[in-house]
């Protein structure tokens, strides 16, 4: 299993995106899985990783969030959120995605 942050440089939402991961694992019993980061340098970095705006999370290549639109340039990833728009998922939207990817 490998559980991928896809981010670009500069990105304002990494951090606080990696950590609102790291507590839907622990929300959803499974802070003991690793949370790999990678930096997208390049419109040919963005080939074949599920990447749909930054940030894209990924179990096993395949996003979280399928009904992101997969993104040919590096760019923000918008979110629906209960409090409408925003640049990262909550903490239980991500616990519900992650469950519902199998983690």
């Amino acid at each position: 299993m490998r559980l991928e942050l896809l981010h670009i440089d500069g990105c304002p939402n990494t951090v606080k995106a990696y950590e609102r991961l790291k507590e839907a694992l622990s929300c959803v019993g499974r802070g003991d899985v690793e949370v790999h980061l990678r930096v997208l340098k390049s419109a040919t970095d963005i080939e074949n990783t599920g990447f749909a705006g930054s940030p894209t999370i990924t179990l096993n290549g395949t996003d979280i969030f399928p009904a992101g639109a997969p993104a040919s340039e590096l760019a923000c990833r918008i979110y629906m959120t209960p409090d409408g728009f925003d640049g990262l998922p909550t903490v239980d939207q991500l616990a519900e995605a992650l469950t519902s990817s199998g983690i």
